[in-house]
């Protein structure tokens, strides 16, 4: 029996399942996996549409989104916003 691949971008179709994806990635302390939420959102998307909307090249989305990469807040803010999506705080509870 062959397994294929998951892939998240496949299941990210709509504003609020992409929310909930991106905060479940958020409630991780490792921020790779906050970055590879980001990479599967912008895939679902699609990275040329991605790259337009936000004015950045599609080879600095790639940095920006590989794991271990140190994106600029700007770059985070205009990706969320051309996603659709925006981020929010909230108290944490002790």
């Amino acid at each position: 029996m062959k397994l294929a691949k998951f892939d998240a971008a496949e299941y990210l179709d709509n504003e609020e399942v992409i929310a909930a994806y991106l905060n479940a990635a958020l409630e991780d302390e490792n921020p790779d996996v906050f970055l590879i939420a980001i990479g599967d959102v912008a895939k679902a998307r699609g990275m040329t549409q991605l790259a337009k909307d936000t004015g950045l090249a599609r080879e600095s989305l790639y940095k920006a989104l590989a794991p271990g990469a140190k994106p600029r807040y700007d770059t985070v803010f205009k990706l969320i916003r051309a996603l659709g999506v925006e981020l929010h705080t909230s108290p944490a509870h002790k």
